[in-house]
């Protein structure tokens, strides 16, 4: 009986490395497969920034109002640049500066909140430090972008908007 247990549990053992080398096979085909997806979709970060160029309308400008707060936490969150005026399609960047003035280190994640209400779905943001959560040290200063254009699909009437950021405290050990 023995021995025929150990056959099965070598039979058993040979299938189990079977599947795991065609899940670690599989799992490396995936990246390629993933790519030819997104690039037959057009959803690839290189033809995104590539089509930007050739897509400003500079018929119009948008003025886009830059507002930021800082969700309750006793800190410094501030845009740099009040506003910008650029054309639909043109990439802009603009920073943000953060001071935490709490005497411990924090983690937050900032939220984007535009208006008119259907202005956020013409912000194409390309950086942006609201992507995931930020540290920062006791009384660390941190200058961050914005790489974003208005979408040349907005409305003509859709003359100013207003991108505000609002950073709120993550528990400890939250992931990104």
């Amino acid at each position: 009986m023995d021995a025929a247990l150990a056959a099965q549990n070598r039979q058993t053992m040979g299938k189990l490395l079977v599947i795991a080398v065609a899940m670690l096979g599989f799992g490396f085909a995936m990246v390629p497969m993933y790519r030819q997806i997104c690039e037959s979709l057009g959803i690839t970060q290189t033809r995104v920034v590539g089509e930007a160029n050739t897509q400003v309308d500079a018929s119009r400008s948008v003025t886009v109002e830059l507002l930021a707060s800082s969700g309750g936490l006793p800190w410094r969150f501030e845009a740099l640049e009040r506003e910008v005026r650029l054309h639909p399609g043109q990439i802009v960047t603009v920073n943000y500066r953060v001071v935490n003035t709490l005497g411990r280190p924090v983690t937050a994640h900032a939220v984007m909140n535009a208006a008119p209400a259907n202005a956020g779905r013409y912000i194409e943001k390309q950086e942006c430090f609201c992507f995931s959560n930020q540290s920062f040290a006791a009384g660390e200063e941190k200058v961050m972008p914005v790489v974003f254009r208005v979408s040349p699909e907005a409305p003509k009437d859709m003359t100013t908007i207003s991108l505000s950021y609002t950073f709120f405290e993550q528990p400890a050990g939250s992931a990104s």
